[in-house]
């Protein structure tokens, strides 16, 4: 069976485990669930969204960064690289994350590895407005204070792909922020994406 070692390697070596993905993705906030949209990504910088009925949402093409091409958040950039379930601040303060019971699950008909976490002090999440786990260290750092009452999760719940290190879902279960997650479906790993796949429509009486 994994271990904690084996779960933050997984997560540490996603940047290396695959050049284009397709997938879904969709949020839960509590109980709610956004509508899903659908995602082509051919790395190092080329990403189609579409959404559920096959609408164009946007091409991106993010030339130079240190991550995957981003969508409305960063948080979508740490699903796709999930670095900080691996490393943290600092050496010195330890791993990121306590880890408890790794095992090994399906998610979407896919194998992952999925385990219990909790926020060390160490742990830094890629933006600290969209990290994703909630911590109350983070908090404070991103926002200056926490709303009075605010409880933080005791747990989450984290699942990646056993094949890409893609974080599928990460679920803080219990305090106020009980049922957020998200759910990442994929649907096929490294498929050919041609150039076509990543072109802006023209608009419509433009010139040239």
């Amino acid at each position: 069976m994994p271990d904690a070692d084996d779960l933050r390697a997984l997560a540490r070596s996603s940047p290396d485990r695959w050049t284009t993905l397709r997938f879904t993705e969709r949020r839960r906030h509590g109980t709610t669930w956004s509508g899903p949209v659908r995602g082509w990504l051919r790395r190092p910088d080329l990403l189609r969204v579409e959404d559920a009925d096959g609408r164009l949402l946007e091409v991106v093409r993010e030339v130079g960064a240190d991550h995957d091409p981003m969508w409305q958040d960063y948080r979508w950039v740490a699903e796709l690289r999930p670095l900080e379930l691996a490393d943290g601040l600092d050496d010195e303060l330890g791993p990121p994350l306590v880890v408890e019971a790794v095992r090994e699950v399906e998610h979407a008909g896919r194998a992952a590895w999925e385990a219990l976490v909790v926020p060390t002090d160490a742990y830094e999440p890629r933006c600290g407005c969209c990290p994703l786990l909630r911590s109350r260290r983070v908090d404070e750092l991103e926002w200056g204070s926490v709303p009075e009452g605010t409880e933080y999760p005791s747990a989450s719940l984290v699942r990646l792909d056993l094949q890409t290190g893609v974080c599928v879902w990460a679920e803080a279960l219990d305090g106020t922020f009980a049922g957020d997650t998200h759910d990442l479906r994929i649907e096929a790993v490294d498929e050919p994406m041609t150039d076509d796949l990543f072109r802006r429509p023209r608009r419509q009486g433009a010139l040239g």
